[in-house]
């Protein structure tokens, strides 16, 4: 096994943040996408535009998430596999990784164009968006095999321990998806239409090139159709870590869709500002994603390879660099909301239905850090089963049921409304935090046999 990917060496911090700034550099420019595709349409389009692709990004949000759960299963049986040095069998794992989303995307492509209408309904698409929603989500669709494709790539190369090749390959994509906006949207005017299909030429054309560049440069698999086989073994492993993963993705996911239909319900102008900060969200949270998917894998290694005290080290360091990192977006929401709005849109109306919004629901940012890097330490231990239990009820038994009461007894508040995610993860962060705990003395025994 190639010394260069192993994560189980070196000092904890510098492989750390080694490992997790390519990761971090790879979702601001995945995030990207849908922040690009909300401006281009911001300067070019109507208000109802913005409200559609803000709409429209939820949906596909929603299968990237399904899509992203899974392969985090993925790169944390790899990880599992490299750090034990089995070579063979890190090389079967990414085979039936690849080989399960191949199915999973053509399956997920039909099921999504035949609910397409309903998904609108369900979220309550604000009436003058409706058409528009449905022409960008329908034409993303056609692009799932893409979204599956380069992320189960990158993640397979993430369990290997190589978290650079990714961030090229979505580089490459982003700087296609920019050039495409402007092209389609500003000088050949498909508006709507023009956003998505950039979005899904630029992935089709960054997963090829991916697969041509890994076949060159002799990667240990090598992308030849007599290599895309499941191992039932395998298949029944990843299917154990990575539908947990999937389906606690969904259900926050979906919890955010609820937002998303309380507020559409609040009009066009109080659906765009809030779709405009699910963006800042991203941004905000970015860190804490980049370094829990980092330390999934950095976990899975050093659990493989028997260093426990090494993986526990990670999640100290991990969790005061996106604590110091969202904390810039913190204080950014809260000086000067006006400012953040305004790069998206300058409506005097948007801008005024947002700020109370961003100022609440900004100490969001520092909550999840705790519950990100908390559960990708998790998640690298292969305690999914927990994760899943503890999103979905945060997501079902608690943002859901508050969103209702707030939109119940305290009709546009916007302020009121984005209380409720922070609030959640503070309260997840708590139990989360007592459960690594206890995890941390059941592993005392074991460290002296093996650190």
């Amino acid at each position: 096994m190639n010394e260069n990917h192993l994560l189980t060496e070196g000092n904890v911090f510098r492989v750390l943040l080694k490992f997790s700034i390519p990761f971090l550099i790879a979702n601001v420019i995945q995030a990207l996408y849908g922040a690009v595709d909300l401006m281009v349409i911001g300067w070019y389009c109507s208000p109802e535009s913005v409200a559609a692709v803000s709409t429209g990004t939820q949906v596909t949000q929603i299968i990237t998430s399904m899509v992203s759960g899974l392969t985090l299963g993925g790169t944390i049986l790899v990880g599992k596999y490299v750090g034990r040095q089995e070579e063979e069998k890190t090389r079967q794992m990414i085979g039936t990784t690849l080989t399960i989303f191949a199915v999973i995307a053509v399956l997920l492509t039909f099921v999504m164009l035949i609910f397409t209408d309903e998904i609108l309904q369900v979220l309550q698409t604000p009436r003058e968006s409706v058409k528009l929603a449905g022409e960008y989500v329908t034409i993303c669709f056609w692009g799932i095999f893409f979204i599956c494709g380069y992320n189960a790539i990158s993640a397979v190369l993430r369990g290997y321990g190589d978290s650079t090749r990714p961030m090229y390959f979505v580089g490459l994509s982003c700087i296609l998806n920019i050039i495409g906006d402007v092209v389609f949207v500003k000088y050949c005017g498909l508006g709507v239409s023009g956003t998505a299909l950039a979005t899904v030429l630029s992935q089709g054309v960054s997963m090829i090139c991916s697969i041509l560049y890994l076949n060159k440069k002799n990667f240990i698999f090598t992308f030849r159709l007599k290599n895309f086989r499941i191992d039932k073994g395998q298949a029944r492993e990843l299917a154990m870590v990575g539908i947990p993963i999937s389906f606690q993705e969904c259900m926050v996911r979906l919890s955010f869709l609820y937002l998303t239909s309380v507020t559409n319900r609040l009009g066009v102008d109080a659906a765009a500002a809030v779709g405009i900060a699910s963006k800042y969200d991203v941004f905000a949270m970015l860190p804490a994603t980049s370094v829990a998917s980092a330390l999934a894998a950095i976990t899975a290694q050093n659990y493989g390879a028997g260093k426990l005290t090494r993986a526990k080290q990670s999640l100290g360091a991990g969790i005061a660099f996106a604590v110091v990192a969202s904390g810039v977006f913190f204080l950014w929401a809260q000086i000067s909301p006006e400012s953040m709005i305004g790069v998206f849109n300058s409506d005097p109306d948007i801008i005024a239905e947002g700020i109370p919004f961003f100022r609440t629901c900004s100490f969001d940012y520092l909550a999840v850090s705790f519950v990100f890097c908390l559960n990708g330490y998790l998640n690298g231990r292969s305690k999914t089963v927990f994760t899943m239990i503890s999103c979905c009820f945060g997501a079902l038994a608690l943002r859901m049921p508050l969103l209702w009461v707030a939109d119940t007894y305290f009709p546009d508040n916007l302020a009121v409304i984005g209380t409720i995610a922070p609030s959640v993860s503070g309260f997840m962060a708590v139990y989360t935090i007592f459960f690594v705990l206890r995890q941390f003395r059941k592993d005392q025994k074991v460290y002296s046999c093996t650190d």
